[in-house]
């Protein structure tokens, strides 16, 4: 009997101490879960309240950052003003400086470049090209008028179109045998397309042989009515260079260099060549402002002869280029043959 009532007491005991450590183990998980369930209701009670409650401080703190930045920023245009004004002094300084120089500047004058060509002349595109060149590299305003007798053929004017230089391109259906009476020819019609569209400019007669330097062409737009310089000729297969051409004292007109020393009528009206001048195209179209009473419709048959008349004429108004030294030489020209039909 005492055996069974001590099993029966032990079986309480376990039954107690399994039911005492069930209760616990479920009361500590849920009290595990408890925390987590209310920390989020709290949490978002806390949110929900700092939304509602603390909602408007947000943007009030936001209006004081604006604020402030605006009272940082306020202060600046006060404490710049001195700067620009010392700037201002400055620049106003400078330009006080630099506005006695402004006056003395003037606007480029036009280039007229005339160049007459010929199907005799050897090598006219390669020459043509090599002119287009030279020409390219003349700051503006300049003008190209090319002359040309009527073809079937369009090298020449597909060279003047690939150049990027404002150009006018003159056709004539006359034939000549003779080539410088072709190239007068071509020159007298640039002039009369000169005359008759009243261009204003320098003008002058640059051959496909022509060799320039480039300062040549800043000293053509200082020309007033008429100019002229040295020229070298350089002949082919010859070691000798020959100079045509005025002689000068600064700017001054005092001779002119000769080929035939021997020559009377080359000393009573020395020789100019077309390439050796340039003279202002009014002369063509307002003769009347340079003094001329002659009628250029009298001369328009043949211009050029009327223009070296009046260069010649009027050498106190011809002005030597350079105009430092006039003997320094910008121009050379290549003496070619020119191709002929006839053998022998």
């Amino acid at each position: 009997m005492g055996s069974l009532e001590r099993s029966k007491k032990k079986v309480l005991l376990w039954k107690k101490a399994m039911l005492h450590f069930s209760l616990c183990f479920v009361m500590g998980f849920f009290t595990g879960l408890a925390p987590t369930g209310k920390s989020s209701l709290f949490s978002t009670k806390v949110a929900a309240s700092n939304r509602t409650e603390f909602a408007p401080q947000p943007s009030e703190m936001s209006h004081l950052t604006t604020n402030v930045n605006r009272s940082w920023i306020a202060p600046t245009p006060v404490a710049m003003p001195m700067k620009p004004r010392i700037l201002e002094n400055k620049e106003t300084t400078t330009t006080k400086l630099h506005v006695k120089p402004q006056p003395q500047l003037k606007p480029r004058r036009l280039i007229i470049i005339v160049t007459p060509t010929s199907t005799k002349l050897p090598y006219q595109a390669v020459f043509l090209r090599r002119l287009a060149n030279t020409i390219k590299l003349v700051p503006q305003p300049l003008l190209w008028v090319v002359v040309e007798a009527k073809t079937n053929s369009t090298e020449l004017p597909e060279i003047l179109r690939k150049t990027g230089i404002m150009y006018r391109h003159v056709v004539f259906k006359e034939n000549f045998t003779e080539l410088e009476a072709e190239l007068n020819h071509q020159r007298n019609l640039a002039l009369k397309h000169i005359e008759h569209h009243r261009l204003n400019g320098i003008v002058h007669f640059a051959g496909l042989s022509n060799v320039y330097d480039l300062q040549f062409f800043h000293q053509l737009r200082d020309i007033e009515v008429f100019g002229t310089w040295p020229t070298a000729l350089l002949a082919a297969n010859r070691k000798k260079v020959k100079i045509e051409g005025p002689v000068c004292d600064s700017s001054q007109v005092i001779g002119w260099h000769l080929r035939k020393m021997n020559n009377e009528t080359d000393t009573i009206t020395p020789p100019i060549h077309i390439s050796s001048f340039a003279f202002n195209s009014s002369i063509l179209w307002d003769p009347e402002r340079w003094g001329r009473t002659s009628s250029v419709q009298d001369t328009s048959q043949n211009s050029i002869k009327f223009v070296k008349q009046v260069v010649l004429e009027d050498e106190a108004k011809l002005k030597g280029i350079p105009p430092e030294d006039c003997s320094k030489i910008l121009l050379w020209r290549f003496n070619f043959r020119a191709r002929t039909t006839s053998n022998h």
